[in-house]
């Protein structure tokens, strides 16, 4: 019975630190296209980014949209070529990871595609 009682609190205390860790990696900034586009990384903001993606992915509609607009929305990106814009996302809150949005367009300048890497 003690033996039970003893895994019982330590299958509960382990739970409890799950918990708290990932509350610790699930955020919900709400986008806020004036923030991404001001964000500098800093240590009082080294994830804003990351912690913006969940609802501009759930809120905004990227494919389909024109270079400009996407320009309007999220600003210059970081890195450009002709099919791709990438813009950097900063740390990703687990361990050294960092990562970047990739936007893809066709040849009309429309998006076609966009990706999320953390590495």
């Amino acid at each position: 019975m003690r033996k039970a009682l003893k895994y019982g609190f330590l299958i509960f205390g382990m739970l409890i630190l799950i918990g708290f860790v990932l509350k610790g990696n699930i955020t919900h900034e709400k986008f806020d296209s004036e923030k991404w586009k001001n964000w500098t990384e800093s240590e009082s903001e080294w994830s804003l980014r990351w912690d913006m993606m969940n609802s501009l992915r759930n809120n905004y509609e990227l494919k389909g949209k024109s270079k400009t607009e996407i320009i309007e929305l999220l600003g210059k990106p970081d890195s450009e070529v002709k099919t791709d814009f990438k813009y950097y996302l900063g740390m990703s809150k687990r361990g050294i990871n960092t990562g970047s949005l990739t936007i893809e367009f066709n040849e009309n300048g429309i998006v076609t595609d966009f990706s999320v890497w953390q590495g």
